[in-house]
């Protein structure tokens, strides 16, 4: 068990009343299993109300149960295979219960990411982007979609940005073979961290590069060879993780870089349109209905 939560859990455990103390042995015994048990779920379990669970987790120093379960869910994420992530969320979540849950589970994610991040990064982030003659971006695994759309959308913005491949390292160094001081590069990467972006993000730090993290935490390996570091949650829902924290502050990172850029993002855009009008790109949709 995460051994400041067991500290929490000795420092309190003289005050607990029966109930708490069925919850801290439980706890104790089975954190892998109750990192994904709601609270209802868990007090059921242990045979106490939800409303004991919530007042545990007060108890022992956590806003809430959620923050309870967030630290347990840390605690073993690096650890846990992708079928043992879906074995335990098959074991302690009810098929009809997975909709609401998931969308509820994001809803937290978003709202902890936006008390996480640090605004003035975020906008260092941004200056630093603006002023870049070429910009990098790398992300491995399921990092690879936001990485994708984050490429596709910065190329509304500058002339020159490069969705670097990462199938080998061998790759990645070939393709940044002429980055350069002033250039920079954005990382993307979530437990469990990827090597490679590690790597490509200390090249960029060892070559002057401006480097931009998108992680989760400040003890994410990509944070020491960060010169602007982004915190985005991106908690466990069964064998996925969730990307919805990342994606939005990826989304305010596109949307700031091209009001600081607005005249040529305009003019740009303004040109797409007329090109994609002249060769029909899309199709025109009748709103009158007829």
């Amino acid at each position: 068990m995460n051994s400041q939560l067991a500290e929490r859990i000795r420092e309190k455990s003289p005050t607990f009343s029966k109930g708490q103390r069925l919850i801290a042995k439980f706890i104790e015994e089975h954190s892998d299993k109750v990192a994904f048990m709601t609270a209802s779920r868990l007090g059921a379990t242990v045979g106490v109300s939800e409303s004991t669970v919530v007042r545990f987790a007060t108890e022992i120093g956590y806003s809430g149960y959620p923050a309870l379960q967030q630290a347990m869910q840390e605690m073993i994420r690096n650890k846990m295979t992708s079928l043992q992530r879906l074995e335990m969320t098959s074991n302690n979540t009810e098929l009809d219960h997975l909709l609401d849950e998931v969308l509820d589970q994001d809803i937290g994610i978003l709202k902890r990411t936006k008390e996480s991040i640090n605004h003035e990064d975020f906008y260092r982030a941004a200056d630093a982007l603006v002023k870049a003659p070429q910009v990098y971006i790398l992300g491995a695994g399921s990092s690879l979609a936001l990485a994708t759309l984050l490429a596709h959308y910065l190329r509304l913005v500058f002339d020159s940005v490069q969705l670097v491949e990462a199938t080998s390292e061998a790759t990645i160094l070939q393709q940044m073979i002429r980055a350069k001081a002033g250039d920079a590069v954005i990382a993307i990467s979530f437990p469990r961290y990827s090597k490679k972006a590690v790597k490509t993000l200390k090249y960029a730090s060892d070559r002057g590069l401006s480097t931009i993290a998108i992680t989760d935490s400040p003890l994410s390996p990509l944070a020491e060879y960060s010169s602007h570091l982004l915190l985005a949650r991106s908690d466990m829902v069964s064998f996925v993780d969730s990307l919805v924290g990342p994606l939005s502050v990826i989304n305010a990172l596109i949307v700031t870089v091209a009001i600081q850029k607005k005249d040529e993002v305009a003019e740009t855009l303004k040109r797409i349109e007329s090109i994609w009008d002249e060769y029909s790109v899309y199709e025109k949709v009748d709103e009158s209905g007829q």
